[in-house]
């Protein structure tokens, strides 16, 4: 009987140690928005965004400012002529929204593109940094509700990218 107990106790103790696998947690959003690579690219959206605000305001500027000028002409002009006039400024509109649409969406394109890009240089990084330090899980840190401040690797992890890529090609 105790050589069956010692037995139990023998694989127990097996069993529940490797069950304390060692886990960690990590912040993609923070590694995107702290890395060089990533300031890089937050840099470059927000230069794109500003150029796309000032082209997009100074043409619905114009627009503002020729649908004024042809209603101060409502009364001066034909009504056929007003009308002809009308429909090209509401052509000129719509043509404003689609390129507008067209240009915000190339924009929100280049952020997923270039995200993607990072992200599949940091994935080998976060791979290699988990075989190396036996670690067994990673939890995104959004998803953990609380973890000790040791088991965070977010840091970590951002020194590795550094020294990895610092920009991207556009």
């Amino acid at each position: 009987m105790n050589k069956i107990l010692i037995f139990v106790v023998f694989f127990l103790n097996i069993f529940l140690s490797n069950a304390y696998s060692q886990i960690a947690y990590i912040d993609i959003n923070f590694i995107l928005s702290e890395s060089i690579v990533g300031k890089f690219l937050n840099n470059h959206l927000e230069n794109l965004g500003l150029e796309y605000s000032e082209k997009y305001n100074k043409l619905q500027n114009q627009l503002v400012e020729k649908e004024n000028k042809l209603l101060a002409q409502k009364n001066i002009i034909e009504k056929n002529e007003f009308d002809k006039k009308l429909r090209n400024l509401s052509n000129e509109v719509k043509k404003y929204r689609e390129n507008k649409k067209i240009e915000g969406d190339k924009i929100n394109n280049v952020k997923i593109e270039s995200t993607k890009k990072i992200l599949k240089t940091l994935n080998p990084i976060i791979t290699q940094y988990v075989e190396n330090n036996e670690i067994s899980l990673v939890f995104e840190k959004k998803n953990i509700i609380v973890g000790k401040k040791d088991l965070d690797i977010t840091e970590k992890i951002i020194k590795i990218l550094n020294l990895k890529i610092q920009k991207l090609n556009f």
